[in-house]
């Protein structure tokens, strides 16, 4: 029985979804105008593996996550560089692809742009307006009225009386109330803008979702995702503008990760303390950094140091390890077994990356153990339960060759193969000391060699 944390409440819920079998989901996505950095990385890892499996339960699942590419840094962004919205917006929209892919992150069913989805939100803006929910300001915005909703801040739990007392009103704005935001930005001087009834401007941040949520998934859906920073006030927003455009309950399970931390901050671009998920994969291999990004609770704060990393990379080794040799595929569904069940246990218990995963150190262990007993046919089916089960957290798909030889291109792996070879020739012909001079040129390269009745392997040292 899978239960949630849900933000809305502060506690674990049962999962129900609305339509029996299927589930639908959006999550918030980039704004694109810069490298995602690994505190992006951990939302769009989280979610994937709830996705991943939401599905292995069987599941019907509809994805969504979205593009924010109209935005004030995005403006700014284009500015500073000289290139048009579209250029800039574009090329780092095919960067965060780049990164998805590398991590093992799938592509979500729908990938609505905010560019893409100005008709709906200015149909639903339209709508809050005729509702009396929202109002047209003398200087060409449109703004939402906080108090026309009456349970405002039930998701974060702010009151109305604390956020007037903690705003005020900026010298351009038109709004009514210090808590009021806006919906509809009238158009300035240089910036891009798009008609509407109210004028030539472009959508206020909130309402992007709510209107491409209700387009892909209707005006009340299963689960909505994002970081802890999106909470307040982003999320709070998008509950009041859609449940008073609908009359209905927006969604029933909000589900917020936590931050990625560098010492005692939250990694952020505006802090200028982050590391581009790039700049990582360019030091550690894509799996090493999905682990790591999974072994703390969703929700935990996650600190990012690089001990933490080579950890992860000795903790996958250890995974890689018992598998290999092993090319069996796992005989059976992979669901009733007593290690599948502990999983999906800890899987159930609100996505519990940490504990699933201490269920497949478990496992890899019991491989060796069959192993080690000569159980052959034993230790290749729990090898395949333990590939099927690190596949629904986006682990284990490479061959553990593959994974040990580390990052080498087709070219350095030719030539260390090559040097495998003289060594071998050097040991038939006993020739002992040209084969350890080999052995000592591939370790200062740092390769491992390991002579085994099978042949000669190799990986990248640690």
């Amino acid at each position: 029985m899978l239960r949630i944390h849900n933000s809305l409440s502060g506690a674990k819920e049962v999962f129900e979804p609305i339509e029996p079998g299927k589930v639908r989901i959006y999550v918030c996505g980039m704004t694109v105008y810069d490298y995602c950095h690994l505190g992006h990385a951990r939302a769009l890892v989280v979610f994937d593996a709830i996705v991943r499996y939401l599905r292995w339960l069987g599941y019907e699942v509809v994805y969504v996550r979205n593009i924010t590419d109209i935005d004030d840094k995005i403006i700014k962004r284009a500015a500073e560089n000289g290139e048009s919205l579209s250029d800039l917006t574009s090329r780092f929209i095919a960067a965060m692809h780049e990164d998805c892919a590398a991590l093992g992150v799938g592509p979500p069913d729908h990938e609505p742009r905010a560019t893409e989805s100005l008709q709906s939100m200015i149909e639903l803006i339209g709508q809050l307006i005729e509702r009396g929910h929202a109002y047209a300001a003398d200087n060409g915005d449109v703004y939402f009225s906080v108090a026309s909703f009456a349970d405002y801040g039930k998701l974060s739990g702010r009151r109305l009386e604390d956020l007037r007392a903690g705003s005020r009103i900026e010298p351009d704005e038109a709004k009514s109330d210090p808590a009021d935001f806006v919906l509809w930005k009238a158009a300035k001087e240089g910036e891009p803008a798009w008609p509407s009834p109210w004028g030539e401007g472009r959508p206020g941040w909130h309402i992007e979702c709510s209107a491409m949520s209700r387009d892909l998934l209707g005006e009340h859906f299963d689960i909505h995702g994002g970081g802890l920073d999106l909470q307040f006030p982003h999320h709070e927003n998008e509950i009041a503008q859609s449940e008073c455009a609908s009359g209905k309950p927006f969604v029933n399970y909000w589900i917020h990760n936590g931050h990625v931390r560098v010492g005692d901050e939250k990694m952020a671009k505006s802090l200028g303390n982050f590391f581009t998920v790039r700049d990582v994969l360019a030091e550690h291999p894509a799996e090493v950094v999905r682990l790591f990004l999974l072994s703390s609770h969703y929700r935990s704060p996650l600190s990012y140091t690089f001990a933490a990393l080579d950890e992860a990379k000795g903790s996958l080794e250890r995974l890689y390890n018992a598998l290999r040799d092993l090319d069996g595929e796992h005989s059976s569904s992979g669901r009733h077994g007593d290690y599948s069940e502990r999983f999906r246990a800890a899987m159930d218990d609100d996505f519990n990356t940490r504990e699933a995963l201490a269920v497949l150190f478990e496992l890899a262990r019991e491989v060796n153990r069959h192993r080690e007993a000569g159980e052959a046919e034993q230790a290749r089916n729990k090898a395949g339960e333990l590939r099927e089960l690190g596949s629904i957290l986006g682990l284990l798909e490479q061959s553990p060759e593959d994974f040990m030889k580390g990052s080498f291109s087709a070219e350095e792996r030719a030539a260390i193969e090559d040097l495998i070879e003289q060594r071998q020739q050097a040991r038939k012909d006993r020739n002992f000391a040209e084969a350890d001079r080999i052995r000592d040129q591939l370790h200062e390269r740092g390769i491992a060699l390991e002579d085994t009745p099978h042949g000669t392997k190799w990986r990248k040292e640690q």
